[in-house]
């Protein structure tokens, strides 16, 4: 399944004289979210550093709201603001380069580079504070949930720095008790040996493990990663490259494959620049071959390959997809024009000429014929036949998924009526292919729109009631994407798609779940919207996401109480509610994250009912709190203190 909820901005202007700031207001704020959907397409972050990537990557999505209210905003923009979001657009470049090494990198080299990884994600939550921090918001207008929100997220930010610190630190005492000094160690010992017979192969295995270099996909894709670092580094740094080239050879023989890498010569600066094969982009390679494709083509999984590289695979009897090991359902190739059309952009700006192949002869590849091509698949939406019918969903739903440009030019071509039209066709597959292009489609802000506008939403609310469970959960991931538009979120509410919402959170999968709960947490940040989850009885089953670790969502639902807890009715509901001695709890032994959460939605609570307080004193909250007010994360401090004040104009303190 494919999921987009990063939101991404084209064409869309917004009041500032281009003519004044040199077109660069126009381009900023799109920008910014080409990087927030880039860093959410990011995966495989290696396993030491992969809590703080995620992190990373679900804070930059809190930015989301902010830029989408500056580019609404009709102010003109000094030169002073327009700096300001210079210096944010250049804190998401330094995030999304981060992210990027931590997921394409070569793992042997970040594993080397561990502890600068580290200190790199300390300079990014600076900058990224530091941007926002100087962030005129009532001059763009700023809501005030969307400020309260920024704040969160600069607390949160600045907490994940300290726990990350906090972390060195206590790796730095207890050295000899981490993996990490077994990993380096072991490294150290692959690397000193010039002899390749004393290299004790269990040492080998080990790395492998560590490394998580033991499928042919990943060291394939770790190749390419080692191919790339030997143009990006210095050439002083060539025995450290040529060191782990040797690494990774060693590790494809355990793993049974032979296939060496080659470098053109020497590394050198000139040899460096002369191999501009290193220089294709990943998305560009064959998984199989690692060769730049002339005639790309998907298989039934999604994947994309050279197309008589996967046919010589299926023509000797191989019934998987080579690269995700899972069971094709049907051996069709579909002809993956966009990628095409990328490949063939890219060559051309770098004059880089691709391979001949003659059963590319006839390929389209050009914008003419792919508005050709979504022409017919819009038409076939309206044929009797069936099978046609879902063929063209599935093909608008993989070319929606591509790229922005696609996005635009499907929608311009008429196919979100049409779409929207079928999402009440009797056919569970039809649904379920239907709701997710318009979900791939909506990432566009103009799509969103004219979803909303075409009478979308009403059918999506009941597929999100009565549809597949994948339909469901993409029914939740769509409203979400819709809700991102302020005038969405009140549609979403008025049409009474809350509660469905709320069901799915209670009873959906754990995919399901999340899906649910970022849709409601964004629909209410409208204050009439908090009133209607409540009344659908959101407050349950956050507590029981709450009491449920497994689940990983505490710190989710504890974000959406806090919204609910600045409202009467959230503040009475809670206190219906055994909440007050689970509050307690996690303020007891959650992590600084959960603590931090869970005081500040006390402290809202407490500010303006004084029997929450009093009820949290009976349950011995006053200790933790004090520990936390001596070294929980700066923003726990500031709100344990806070109620630690309040407390003290109560009369039953301990």
């Amino acid at each position: 399944m494919e999921k987009q909820k990063v939101m991404e901005r084209e064409n869309n202007k917004w009041g500032v004289s281009s003519s004044s700031n040199g077109g660069e207001d126009n381009d900023l704020v799109r920008d910014m979210m080409e990087v927030i959907e880039t860093v959410g397409s990011y995966t495989g972050y290696r396993r030491t550093q992969r809590k703080e990537c995620l992190n990373l990557a679900r804070r930059l999505k809190l930015l989301v709201p902010l830029l989408e209210e500056i580019k609404e905003s009709v102010k003109l923009v000094s030169s002073e603001d327009l700096n300001c979001l210079v210096n944010l657009k250049e804190a998401l470049h330094g995030a999304m380069k981060l992210l990027k090494k931590c997921s394409c990198g070569s793992k042997i080299c970040l594993a080397l580079e561990s502890d600068a990884v580290m200190g790199r994600f300390h300079a990014v939550y600076d900058k990224l504070n530091q941007a926002m921090d100087a962030i005129p918001y009532d001059e763009f207008g700023i809501s005030v949930e969307v400020k309260e929100q920024i704040v969160l997220l600069k607390n949160m930010l600045k907490d994940d720095r300290v726990e990350l610190m906090h972390m060195q630190l206590k790796r730095a005492k207890r050295r000899t008790d981490t993996q990490d000094i077994e990993l380096a160690m072991d490294i150290m010992v692959v690397f000193s040996r010039k002899d390749d017979r004393t290299v004790d192969s269990a040492i080998l295995e080990r790395l492998a493990n560590k490394l998580e270099l033991l499928t042919i996909p990943d060291l394939k894709a770790e190749t390419v990663a080692v191919r790339q670092l030997s143009i990006e580094k210095d050439v002083q740094n060539a025995e450290s490259i040529w060191q782990i080239a040797n690494l990774l050879g060693k590790l494809k023989q355990i793993a049974g494959v032979h296939e060496a890498i080659e470098f053109d010569g020497p590394i050198s600066s000139k040899s460096l620049h002369r191999s501009r094969s290193l220089l294709i982009p990943h998305e560009f390679l064959c998984p199989i071959t690692l060769e730049i494709m002339v005639d790309p083509v998907t298989v039934a999984t999604g994947q994309t390959y050279e197309r008589e590289s996967i046919q010589r695979w299926l023509n000797s009897n191989h019934r998987t997809c080579p690269k995700t090991g899972q069971t094709l359902d049907h051996f069709s190739l579909a002809p993956n024009f966009a990628i095409r059309n990328l490949i063939l952009q890219w060559c051309e700006e770098n004059n880089f000429e691709l391979p001949k192949n003659d059963a590319c002869v006839g390929c389209a590849g050009s914008n003419a014929e792919l508005i050709e091509k979504i022409t017919c698949l819009v038409q076939n939406l309206f044929c009797t036949e069936l099978d046609v019918k879902r063929e063209a969903i599935a093909k608008i739903r993989m070319l929606s998924k591509e790229n922005p440009d696609n996005r635009i030019l499907i929608g311009n071509i008429g196919a979100i009526p049409p779409l929207i039209h079928l999402l009440s066709y009797q056919d569970s597959a039809v649904q379920e292919q239907t709701v997710t292009a318009l979900l791939n489609l909506s990432i566009d802000e103009e799509n969103k729109r004219i979803i909303a506008r075409e009478g979308a939403i009403p059918a999506i609310i009941e597929i999100l009631r009565n549809g597949t469970e994948e339909a469901r959960e993409n029914s939740a991931a769509a409203l979400f994407s819709l809700s991102m538009l302020d005038e969405n979120k009140v549609l979403v509410g008025a049409l009474n798609g809350i509660p469905p919402l709320v069901n799915l959170l209670q009873n959906g999968t754990i995919r399901g779940r999340k899906d649910a709960a970022t849709a409601l947490f964004n629909l209410s940040l409208n204050q009439t919207n908090k009133f209607r989850a409540i009344k659908a009885g959101i407050v349950p089953p956050l507590l029981r996401l709450l009491e449920d670790k497994n689940l990983g969502m505490i710190d989710e639902a504890l974000s959406i109480l806090l919204l609910l807890a600045s409202h009467p009715e959230g503040r009475n509901e809670i206190g219906r509610l055994a909440f007050i001695r689970t509050l307690v709890e996690i303020i007891r032994s959650g992590t600084p994250k959960n603590k931090e959460c869970a005081t500040s939605v006390l402290l809202e609570l407490g500010l303006n009912n004084s029997s929450f307080i009093l009820a949290a004193l009976q349950y011995g909250v006053y200790e933790h709190l004090v520990d936390i007010a001596r070294c929980g994360t700066n923003r726990a401090q500031r709100k344990a203190n806070s109620l630690l004040q309040h407390m003290s104009k109560c009369e039953h303190i301990p």
